[in-house]
């Protein structure tokens, strides 16, 4: 089957504003909860929540071969669930994330206005740019067939989603036990990477890239994992997580010196670590 992407660009156009209006209606609601109760820690709950709405939306809309739609779908909405809900547990009953508290603080009157843009609205874009694969996987008619592309990225999920899934029950376990307060969790995968879940988290995306880059046009949304690899790293993840973590771990120092900051390796000192 023969399917030049380039015929569609108005019909693509049309269907991706649709996704940011659907993402940015849902962030303007949120807003005005996290108005109510005070806690703009909302907008992280449904991080992944909104990445399954726009999933769902696109293959309700689009044109894609069906099963590479579902496809796409499906590792969408298990990776998004499942990331909302271990936020939603994580973070239920406790008080907002210091980092926008500091925002409050630092906001002053003003901060219900600027709480808006500089968290939910910006949440929402970042959102919608990222899905770009999303789109683009799920409105592709061709190839009618499953390809190597298809099988290589769900491989490549797959990989994410385990590190993602596993990291994060491992550090859980290692925060209910009252002995491990102040420590750092070295055991596990965190052995070989000091962030295992965002590692994965990137896998996720990269693995949705590889679907996309297998029907015509995909190529070009290269930048949607390069995008989320950055913000995990240098932005909202690593970067601010390990800047307070350096303050109130003193164990965190030696840990830094032989672990990974990203990718897994094995440790540098491998007597350093705990068995």
């Amino acid at each position: 089957m023969t399917y030049a992407w380039e015929d569609h660009v108005p019909q693509l156009m049309q269907l991706g504003l649709e996704g940011l209006a659907i993402v940015c209606g849902g962030a303007a609601v949120l807003w005005l909860v996290s108005l109510a109760t005070e806690d703009a820690s909302i907008a992280d709950r449904f991080w992944g929540v909104g990445f399954v709405v726009l999933a769902a939306y696109y293959a309700s809309r689009g044109w894609g071969w069906p099963p590479r739609a579902m496809l796409v779908l499906a590792l969408t909405a298990v990776w998004g669930l499942r990331l909302s809900l271990h936020i939603h547990l994580r973070n239920r009953g406790k008080p907002e994330d210091p980092r926008y508290a500091r925002w409050r603080e630092a906001g002053g009157d003003r901060y219900w206005l600027t709480q808006l843009f500089k968290v939910f609205l910006l949440q929402a874009l970042l959102m919608w740019v990222i899905a770009a694969p999303l789109l683009i996987g799920q409105t592709a008619p061709a190839p009618d067939r499953l390809t190597a592309f298809d099988l290589l990225g769900a491989a490549i999920w797959l990989v994410g989603f385990a590190s993602e899934a596993v990291g994060d029950a491992q550090l859980a376990a290692f925060k209910k036990d009252p002995a491990n307060e102040g420590r750092v969790l070295s055991t596990g995968l965190w052995r070989y990477t000091r962030h295992p879940n965002y590692f994965g988290d990137s896998l996720i995306w990269w693995g949705l890239f590889v679907v996309a880059a297998g029907v015509p046009g995909g190529f070009w949304t290269v930048f949607s994992p390069i995008l989320m690899t950055w913000l995990l790293v240098r932005v909202s993840g690593v970067r601010l997580l390990e800047e307070s973590l350096r303050e109130s771990r003193p164990e965190y120092a030696d840990y830094v010196a032989r672990t990974s900051s990203f990718l897994p390796r094995r440790p540098r000192d491998r007597e350093a670590g705990r068995a």
